[in-house]
């Protein structure tokens, strides 16, 4: 085993083991046992989410080859951890986004530990299946699924099937399934534009203007190899004079009578060159993209990203400084631009998208640290505070050493799992390049922007999935046998976890007395 595994596994096992000391002294000793059970569970799922939602951040980034692995799961791991750590709720509800409605009176309280605590393990098992088969799937759905399957069986062996059934909101359930077809719809149709404008408005003409550069240059070349088998054909003394009155004649002096008509020609090919401008069509539209990037990135952040922090800002205010992003991207990248107008064009333009990928990524990572997260600590933060004031309450508190411990499982779930599915993200479901990989990042932040302000069920997992197989339709080489067991794992999530959850929640009653 590697140094920086061995480290991250000693950092794992120290919060670990200091959270545990911490539970025993915040929760009645009694509940220990309970604690300990439901402590185990949280932390696998908070593991495997950062093992299988790691490539919604960077699995571009690495396929793009813009990063090594290495470099985007050390990355990922900062801004995950900070998401979690900084930007993560500090209460969350009870009954995850009701899908499923308790028993207002009446219900054990240790029956719902006993839901949440199958829920966690059952959604925990389905994620590590995946992320070992390289198959992303959505974290949320394998917790509700989870919660579902637990909740019905506890309904129905104390209340009976019809009351059973009649605990699921299905309308959630319907939502869900809705978000099966329209997040990857929307992923894609959105990446298909912005790679189609990138393609045709910059890509293709620049590609043409290097061309055109490249034969003039070749031009140029053709007439002095030209020029120089004819002064060969010449007696030597002609030669030798010829050369010597071309190399005395200045050569911007263009009205001497006795300039060489070689040495004028040349003077205009070059000038026809210069002329040529193969950077235009970046600077044309390069800050415009890094601009409406700059300003969708900082509105993820500020609407979903930092959603949790309840910042004293008014959404004018909110809009201005989006805003001002947005100027200061575009101010930037034309300087950049300008600054690299004399390299080769077409590798300035990957290596420009290159830098907008990497921040487009590390926007993405800290918004999924910020709200994910909560797919495992919420529901152990329910439990918790079951645990600790005996009552199920509408919303529970989130203790800070949680939120640090599970943040930093996340990471360690990513350094030891991510591998997988960055694979299948990165390379299995199209060619990914900077312009690509940017554009299916930029795609999918927009749809989420815009379904969380709309109220739309979506999957970040399922968008990026279609702004990749929208990229792979624009450049005909989307995999699309890939897509097949993808597409069957995101069907399959909540039942699966619903059933396994039932299973559990059973075993847990028998063991438990309840």
């Amino acid at each position: 085993m590697s140094r920086e595994n061995l480290l991250a596994l000693f950092i794992f096992a120290i919060c670990s083991g200091g959270f545990f000391i911490w539970g025993y002294q915040y929760i009645p000793t009694n509940h220990f046992f309970l604690f300990s059970i439901a402590s185990i569970f949280g932390i696998f799922m908070a593991f495997n989410i950062g093992g299988n939602d790691v490539a919604n951040s960077f699995g571009t980034s690495v396929g793009a080859k813009t990063l090594t692995l290495k470099q985007a799961l050390i990355i990922a791991a900062i801004f995950e951890l900070s998401g979690a750590i900084f930007a993560g709720s500090e209460v969350t509800a009870t009954i995850r986004n009701g899908i499923i409605k308790f028993p207002e009176d009446g219900m054990n309280p240790m029956k719902f530990v006993a839901i949440m605590t199958s829920a966690l393990l059952s959604s925990g098992l389905w994620l590590f299946y995946a992320t070992k088969r390289g198959l992303p799937v959505s974290t949320t759905h394998s917790i509700v699924g989870g919660i579902v399957g637990a909740g019905v069986i506890m309904g129905y062996t104390t209340y009976g099937s019809q009351e059973a059934l009649g605990m699921i909101s299905w309308k959630g359930i319907g939502s869900i399934v809705f978000s099966w077809v329209i997040s990857p719809l929307l992923g894609g149709a959105v990446s298909y534009v912005i790679y189609k404008y990138i393609k045709r408005k910059i890509l293709e003409p620049t590609h043409e203007l290097k061309l055109s550069l490249k034969a003039l240059k070749n031009e140029r070349k053709a007439y002095k190899e030209e020029f120089i088998r004819s002064l060969k054909s010449l007696p030597k003394d002609v030669q030798i004079s010829t050369i010597t009155r071309m190399a005395m004649i200045d050569e911007d002096d263009i009205e001497n009578n006795g300039y060489s008509e070689y040495k004028s020609n040349i003077k205009k090919m070059k000038e026809r060159e210069k002329a040529l401008d193969t950077f235009s069509a970046m600077k044309k539209h390069i800050p415009f993209i890094a601009s409406f990037a700059a300003m969708v990135i900082s509105g993820m952040m500020l609407f979903k990203g930092l959603k949790h922090l309840n910042l004293t800002v008014s959404t004018i205010q909110t809009i201005w400084i989006i805003f001002v992003i947005g100027a200061l991207a575009y101010l930037a990248s034309f300087a950049i631009i300008n600054v690299m107008n004399k390299n080769d064009s077409e590798k300035s333009i990957n290596r420009i998208f290159s830098w907008f990928q990497i921040f487009t990524a590390s926007s993405f990572a800290f918004s999924h640290g910020a709200n994910d997260i909560a797919n495992a600590v919420g529901p152990f933060a329910a439990i918790l505070d079951v645990l600790k004031t005996g009552t199920i309450n509408e919303a529970s508190p989130i203790p800070s050493v949680a939120m640090v411990t599970f943040g930093i499982a996340l990471v360690i779930g990513l350094w030891f799992l991510g591998k997988e599915v960055i694979t299948t993200i990165g390379s299995k479901l199209a060619e990914i390049l900077p312009t690509t990989g940017f554009s299916a990042e930029l795609a999918a932040s927009l749809v989420i922007l815009l379904a969380t302000k709309l109220g739309i069920p979506v999957s970040s997992t399922h968008i990026l999935i279609g702004a990749v197989l929208g990229i792979g339709i624009v450049n005909n080489n989307a995999n699309w046998s890939m897509v097949k067991p993808i597409l069957l794992a995101w069907v399959i999530t909540l039942p699966t976890a619903a059933v396994s959850s039932a299973v559990i929640y059973i075993g847990l009653e028998n063991i438990l007395g309840l």
